[in-house]
């Protein structure tokens, strides 16, 4: 097996406006806006939808449904880009960014 050592980098996303606490737009919408902010800048990705809870900086909390986006052998640059463009287009006061060292491998088969 060709282990790889990369960088794993998880940003999770709230769907729940940052002035009204609550989702404006259904789900699809907003996994549609994170798809082509990806596809823009050029990174394979997979995503998943999950609840959390979240304390504003005021103090409140809400529950809401987030994306978590895990991106490997990204640029730090553009984690951040990411990172912005997503806080920014879903109204967020802020994203979470996780980043940890992961070894992967690709498995090819088929059937023939």
């Amino acid at each position: 097996r060709n282990m790889k050592k990369v960088r794993q980098t998880q940003i999770y996303v709230g769907l729940n406006d940052s002035d009204t606490y609550r989702q404006k737009f259904e789900t699809g919408k907003y996994v549609s806006i994170l798809k082509r902010v990806c596809q823009g800048y050029h990174v394979a990705f997979s995503m998943s939808l999950i609840n959390g809870g979240y304390f504003h900086d005021d103090g409140t909390y809400v529950e809401e449904n987030s994306l978590m986006l895990p991106l490997l052998d990204v640029a730090e640059q553009t984690i951040e880009e990411i990172a912005k463009d997503l806080c920014a287009f879903f109204n967020q006061e802020s994203v979470m960014v996780s980043t940890s060292e992961a070894e992967v491998h690709f498995v090819k088969e088929s059937i023939e």
